[in-house]
Parts: structure tokens; C-alpha cells; sequence
């Protein structure tokens, strides 16, 4: 059997889980941990050199910026390209658009009133906004917590998924060079980190989510012990974006409900309330080729602003769609979770992922076990109550 043929500086085989890049000079392949190359500088590199041809030819070429308004910013700069979603143009307009406030829908309340007593009663249809945080059961960190305590909790070599907004771009890098990336006093490029869960790290005990979301949690009241899949981990997330951070329009996945607590910093909600017209035009939106040139707040009778600043909880019920924007440098800590109060929302979010065809890494892990677990659980409360009737 032939070996497997061998490549970078470190001389391994390939491997399917590492950034690799090719030198345009040489061919062969590296790593980019092992040439100091991370995956979102990779796409800025017009002619790659690898530090052996480096020192022949001199530094690697770099791409020519033409335009400050598409995710290409090779394209020429000749106004016949509209303005796209996360580049600087893009945000300056943002923050020049009139919206509806958001206090014509928020609802606002003391912690201690959020209860789920209260939603079985009223319903969760709008966001809530908490300023006083006694009894609604959230712990967090100080705000003196900043974004190295992050990195020493949760271990440097953990492997992000980090947006590289102005490209609207995913890509992967250690926890490590994110926070070099972010403490850096200036940063050539704004990147956004919105998907750490944390829930199996010892940042974990940390934080405890509020009693509300914990109660109602399908999750936590209805996974048994012994299923065949692993536990979804939803609900402990940590949210660290620069300023000028942005993420387009979405509904959160499975339709699940969240909820988000600013500990320092600024973001700003753009708020969507689910009605059937606009879930329509936003699968609409969503599916087309042009998404990322249409502002879809243009598309529906009224989008809300909504500022969270800093010390504010802010619970989003199921199917609202929205855009955040990192107003200023933030850390926020936020959690998904599915209840029994909107569930035929929930599901008609979950057919339209289906519709749309979004990929698993963006869906509820195992969307359609808990529902079945939770049908189980219902059935057997039916039949206890069934049975308690007739004797």
C-alpha cells in the first residue's frame, strides 16, 4: 500500500479538519497554523507564497480593495453593483435608516415578573426587555469579565466558527487568534463570534440561564437519559463581536425562542413580527439569488428598532425575524430553547428550514426527536388522566 503523500513544512499527510493553502509558486500545501496564515486572511492573498518560495520571490501578493460596498471588494468600483448586507457602506446606511420603535412592541418587565406562570397565562407573542434582574434567575459574570477570561475559561485551542462580516463569510480559527484578532488595537477587518456554546467548558458554571427559559425548556424536561442521540447543547452561548458587527436577517432555528443579556457593550435589534404575510416574504427573501442587495426591513410594513444596551436582558418569542448590529464592542452571553407555548409556530419554522433546504449545522440538533419526545410525554399524561377519570 502506497503512503500517503506529505505536505507543508511539517511534512504530514492531509488532513480533512485543518485550513490548508496552496503556495501559487511551488504547488505543494500547508497548514495555515503551520505558515501563519489564518482562513479568513487566506481569501485577501492574490498569489500565495510559501516561506520557501517567500525567500526567492519576496512576500505574497495581496488582493487590490476597488470597493467598500460588496462582498467581492475586487469588483470595480463603477455604481452599477448595488450596496451589500455587512460591508462599512452597508453599516453607515444602517445606522442612517429611520426605523419604528422598538417600544411600540417590547414589552418591559422586572425580572421577578417573568415568570412561566406569566406566559401560560398572557402568551410570549412579543420580546421582552429586563432592566431589573432580580428574580429572573439569570447569573453571569461581572462586567469586569472581559474577552482573555473568556479564552481562559474555555481553553485557547478550541476551534470557533468566526463571521467575517464585510464578506458575510464563515470560517474557523482558534479561540486563541480571535482574541489576539480582538484585542488588537486596530483591526484590518470586523469579525463576529456568535456560536460558542459553552455548556461543556468550565466557563459553564459561570453563568446560569434565566428560570424561565430553564422551566420551559422542552430540552431540559422531556430528553431522556437514555436517548440514542446526544443532548442538544443550546443554551449557554457567548457572543463577542467588534463594533460594526452584523448579522442579516433569521429566524432562530427550529422557530426557537432566546434569550440574550448584554453584559458590556451595545447591540441594536431589528425587529420582525412573524405574522403569515411576512414569514412569507421573508422564505421569499431567503431563497433568493439576490438576498444580500435587499434590506428585507424595506419588504415588510414595519420593522422595530430595538437598542439592548449594556445590563439588559431582551427575551425574542418564537418566529420573529431579526438583524443585530454591534453598536459598540460587546460581550453578551444569550440561549435557544423550544416550549410548549408556540409550538405550531416552531414547527411551521421547521418546514420552512426544511423548504429552504438549510444546512444541519444551522438547524435545532435533532429537531424531530424531541418533538417526538415530547409527544411521548403527552400521550402518557393523556392516558394518566384518561385512567384517573374512569375509576
Amino acid at each position: 500500500m502506497a503512503a500517503a503523500p506529505l505536505y507543508c513544512v511539517c511534512r504530514q499527510p492531509y488532513d480533512v479538519s485543518r485550513f490548508m493553502i496552496e503556495c501559487d509558486i511551488c504547488k505543494d500545501w500547508f497548514h495555515g497554523s503551520c505558515v501563519q496564515v489564518e482562513e479568513h486572511q487566506a481569501v485577501d492573498i492574490d498569489v500565495y507564497h510559501c516561506p520557501n518560495c517567500d525567500d526567492v520571490l519576496g512576500p505574497s501578493l495581496m488582493k487590490k480593495r476597488n470597493n467598500w460596498h460588496r462582498h467581492d471588494y475586487t469588483e470595480p468600483n463603477d455604481g452599477t453593483k448595488p450596496v451589500q448586507a455587512g460591508t462599512s457602506v452597508f453599516v453607515k446606511e444602517l445606522q442612517n435608516r429611520a426605523f419604528a420603535s422598538g417600544e411600540d412592541i417590547l414589552l418591559r418587565m422586572r425580572g421577578e415578573q417573568v415568570t412561566q406562570r406569566y406566559l401560560e397565562r398572557h402568551g410570549f407573542h412579543y420580546p421582552i426587555a429586563v432592566t431589573e434582574m432580580e428574580g429572573l434567575g439569570l447569573k453571569l459574570p461581572p462586567t469586569t469579565f472581559s474577552v482573555k477570561d473568556v479564552e481562559e475559561y474555555v481553553g485557547g485551542d478550541k476551534v470557533i466558527d468566526v463571521i467575517d462580516v464585510a464578506r458575510q463569510a464563515d470560517s474557523k480559527m482558534k479561540l486563541s487568534e480571535f482574541i489576539k484578532y480582538y484585542t488588537k488595537p486596530h483591526r484590518p477587518k470586523v469579525l463576529n463570534l456568535i456560536s460558542l456554546e459553552f455548556s461543556d467548558t468550565k466557563m459553564s458554571k459561570l453563568v446560569e440561564v434565566p428560570d424561565v427559559a430553564q422551566r420551559m425548556s422542552w430540552v431540559e424536561n422531556y430528553w431522556p437519559d437514555d436517548s440514542f442521540f446526544p443532548k442538544p447543547f443550546v443554551q449557554k452561548y457567548c457572543l463577542m463581536g467588534v463594533k460594526d458587527s452584523y448579522t442579516d436577517f433569521h429566524i432562530d432555528f427550529g422557530g426557537t425562542s432566546v434569550w440574550y443579556h448584554v453584559l458590556w457593550g451595545e447591540k441594536i435589534f431589528y425587529l420582525i413580527k412573524p405574522t403569515l404575510d411576512n414569514l412569507a416574504l421573508y422564505e421569499a427573501w431567503s431563497s433568493s439569488p439576490n438576498q444580500s442587495e435587499v434590506f428585507f426591513g424595506d419588504k415588510v410594513d414595519k420593522c422595530y428598532k430595538c437598542v439592548v444596551p449594556q445590563g439588559t436582558t431582551l427575551l425574542i418569542p418564537t418566529g420573529w425575524i431579526h438583524a443585530v448590529l454591534t453598536s459598540q464592542d460587546c460581550m453578551a452571553f444569550g440561549g435557544n430553547f423550544l416550549h410548549n407555548l408556540n409550538i405550531g409556530m416552531q414547527l411551521r419554522c421547521y418546514e420552512m428550514e426544511r423548504r429552504l433546504k438549510t444546512p444541519d449545522l444551522f438547524k435545532f440538533p435533532y429537531f424531530e426527536a424531541i418533538c417526538w419526545y415530547v409527544a411521548k410525554n403527552l400521550l402518557e399524561t393523556l392516558k394518566g388522566i384518561n385512567s384517573q377519570r374512569k375509576v
